[in-house]
C-alpha cells in the first residue's frame, strides 16, 4: 500500500496522509462503538485495533518522508 506513493512527490504524500488519517479516525469511532456494545465480537475489535496501529505506523513513515534530509 505504501509502495504505490512516490515519496518524491509531496502532493501525493499529503493526499495519501489525509486518506490514512481519515481511515484512522473512522476506525477509532468504529472501535469505540463496538466496545460500547456489550455483545461485540472481541476478535473483530482486536483486528480493528491492529489495523489502527498499522495505519498509525504508515502515517508516521509518510510524515517522516515529508521532512527534507539535511546534511549533518
Amino acid at each position: 500500500m505504501l509502495g504505490s506513493v512516490d515519496p518524491i512527490n509531496p502532493s501525493e504524500v499529503v493526499s495519501r496522509l489525509a486518506a490514512l488519517r481519515r481511515e484512522h479516525r473512522d476506525l477509532d469511532a468504529e472501535i469505540e462503538q463496538r466496545v460500547a456494545d456489550l455483545q461485540a465480537d472481541e476478535l473483530t475489535v482486536k483486528r480493528l485495533k491492529k489495523r489502527k496501529l498499522w495505519l498509525k505506523d504508515c502515517i508516521a513513515r509518510l510524515e517522516s518522508a515529508l521532512i527534507p534530509d539535511e546534511p549533518a
